[in-house]
């Protein structure tokens, strides 16, 4: 039978945010660790700079061992309510139109006024013809 847990709201963790009243949250599991700041190894000023907050990357950062894990579950109270936390906006990815270079611009060009290129070979080749007649 599966075991029922208190659930709590960001908000309401962020209002433990004192050294005498310290609760903190890690993988959605939130923790009273008040009574845990004296004894902790790496001292209370590491957990009083996440207390109130979601300190899951802190945590994993630190490379915390499986007996720390464990002695987590000692200062367990409830769950974090997902429902309460506020909803990220989907992410949209734009393609970035890339510069065409004046190259490929002339190139767009020729190919949607193919009149221009026509007439200057066509003045190019009479040019040709009437000079090459004089000499």
């Amino acid at each position: 039978m599966p075991t029922l847990t208190k659930l709590y709201s960001m908000e309401e963790v962020a209002t433990h945010n004192k050294q005498d009243d310290c609760w903190v949250v890690i993988d959605g599991k939130v923790y009273d660790v008040t009574s845990y700041m004296d004894e902790h190894p790496g001292g209370d000023d590491v957990l009083l700079a996440v207390t109130g907050k979601d300190a899951t990357d802190d945590f994993e950062d630190a490379g915390h061992s499986k007996d720390a894990r464990e002695l987590m579950e000692k200062y367990f109270i409830g769950e974090l309510d997902e429902s309460s936390l506020p909803e990220i906006p989907e992410l949209k990815i734009y393609k970035k139109e890339q510069p065409t270079d004046s190259v490929q611009k002339l190139v767009d060009l020729t190919k949607q006024y193919w009149l221009v290129p026509v007439s200057i070979i066509t003045i190019s080749v009479a040019v040709s013809v009437l000079f090459s007649r004089k000499t």
